[in-house]
């Protein structure tokens, strides 16, 4: 490898670790701002109308009658979003046949790469109660001001980019009406049994 070549690859290398501390951050500090609201009867959420991995129209009223999480994501993150994913769905396994009457979704803030196939496909990983959602760039900037999720494409030098995003867990009761932070890092168990309060 030459050493412009390397040169490249560590500021790559730099710049998502960089991305990934602006997200913890960025997350802590709405995190905050989000629980000092909470007792706001307008909270995060909204009309929205995208569709899933399967290419089948979902909206926000699809999602009436059940409990339900919402993260916003993209399939080339490289570690929050797995991680995260992945959390939420050892919360699924951990709510065994309740699963089917709660729901989580995964909404791209990436929706120029995020088609409904990539979305399967990446989804095919992970509890299949998750519910990947995709659509035109406005429809998917519908939902992101609906949750007050920031999202910006980060270019990378090698002509690539990457995604800066809001990087929390809503958990929404069976009126789609925002309770609040959905913590991951406690025991699924624990997480699990606060679903269930809201079924």
């Amino acid at each position: 490898m030459s050493a412009q070549n390397l040169l490249a690859r560590v500021s790559q290398v730099v710049g998502v670790v960089l991305c990934g501390l602006v997200l913890v951050f960025g997350s802590y500090v709405f995190g905050a701002y989000i629980a000092g609201r909470s007792n706001s009867p307008i909270g995060p959420g909204g009309p929205f109308h995208l569709e899933d991995q399967n290419g089948k129209p979902v909206s926000d009223q699809d999602m009436k009658g059940r409990p339900f999480v919402v993260f916003f994501g993209y399939t080339h993150c490289p570690d929050i979003c797995p991680t995260t994913l992945f959390e939420i769905s050892e919360v699924m396994k951990s709510l065994g046949r309740d699963a089917d009457r709660t729901g989580a979704l995964f909404i791209t803030v990436d929706p120029e790469r995020d088609t409904p196939a990539t979305l399967k496909d990446y989804l095919s990983n992970f509890d299949a109660h998750v519910r990947g959602l995709t659509g035109a760039p406005a429809a998917v900037d519908t939902a992101l001001k609906a949750y007050r999720v920031y999202a910006k494409k980060i270019p990378l030098k090698d002509g690539d980019y990457t995604m800066d995003h809001t990087a929390v867990v809503y958990l929404m009761d069976k009126h789609g009406q925002f309770v609040a932070l959905f913590d991951l890092k406690r025991t699924p168990e624990v997480a699990a049994a606060e679903m269930r309060r809201f079924l």
